[in-house]
């Protein structure tokens, strides 16, 4: 299947493109948003103990959960994946390139660096507001995959982040009329590609946010601190791990030792953290306070 001609950018008002990239960190924030004030307000989830913030205090929260996705998630992606672009800052030949490492317009964004950003917005507030910060990440974690459902569609209809050659029959050519005048070529190649952009908004979007939401309504899980938060962790980094492998590796990353991707070796801390907090949630009783 040819890949559709699909345009980043929903619209224009003059000089300022509006790209469909940029609606799904709009929409995942202001969704995440949403459900976790809902989850906020459902005392009768977090028996015996009570939810950790106010919906006044969630409010704040946004707001630094935000930039942490944002600097973290750029800063994370510079580390990463092209820490070049922090020597530019030095040896740039000018201003434009020295501040590449902040063109967040041109692509390039981790979400392992934006988990980062995201723990220090928490650990942070829940310091400064004497909060339980275990409970505090179990407000958030819930609602992270509906922004990584949004941000992997967006993936999609850029055309980046392709899989790997495949000859299944719904693999996609990575290459139109679009991606060819803009990058005088296709990157991809004209040739058949797993749509891994696809796989993982099902995977760890839809079906983990499926797992957390039967864990937090169903099995009440939030009255134990961390628990939440544990799953969540682990079951996207067996996600990514796993979709790794249908997944191009980053360009300069494919030959990284054991065979793993860059991918691979972030989420396997994940995954360690993860299970940590789940195995201590298990062992602990409910929260009380």
């Amino acid at each position: 299947m040819q890949f559709p001609e699909f345009d980043p950018v929903l619209f224009s008002i003059g000089p300022l493109d509006i790209r469909w990239y940029a609606l799904a960190y709009v929409a995942g924030i202001v969704l995440g948003w949403w459900y976790a004030s809902r989850l906020v307000k459902a005392n009768a989830l977090w028996q015996p103990a009570k939810p950790p913030v106010t919906t006044l205090q969630l409010d704040d929260l946004v707001l630094y959960i935000t930039l942490g996705i944002i600097l973290g998630g750029r800063l994370g992606y510079a580390l990463f994946y092209q820490p070049e672009l922090y020597g530019r800052l030095f040896t740039g030949a000018d201003w434009g390139e020295r501040l590449s490492l902040l063109r967040l317009w041109d692509g390039g964004m981790s979400f392992h660096g934006g988990l980062i950003g995201v723990s220090i917005a928490i650990v942070w507030f829940a310091w400064r507001h004497k909060v339980r910060l275990l409970s505090l990440g179990d407000v958030v974690a819930p609602a992270a995959p509906i922004g990584l459902f949004f941000g992997r569609l967006a993936n999609f209809i850029n055309g980046e982040l392709w899989g790997r050659e495949t000859t299944v029959p719904w693999a996609v050519r990575f290459c139109n009329d679009r991606i060819y005048r803009l990058y005088n070529g296709c990157p991809a190649g004209d040739v058949p590609r797993h749509p891994s952009q696809l796989y993982e908004a099902g995977l760890e979007g839809l079906v983990l946010f499926g797992i957390l939401w039967f864990a937090v309504h169903k099995a009440k899980l939030l009255a134990k601190p961390g628990y939440i938060t544990g799953i969540f962790l682990f079951g996207y980094g067996l996600s990514r791990a796993l979709l790794e492998n249908v997944r191009q590796p980053d360009a300069g990353l494919e030959n990284l030792p054991l065979g793993l991707t860059m991918g691979m070796i972030l989420s396997i801390p994940m995954m360690i953290a993860g299970a940590v907090l789940i195995w201590r949630a298990w062992s602990r009783p409910p929260a009380v306070v």
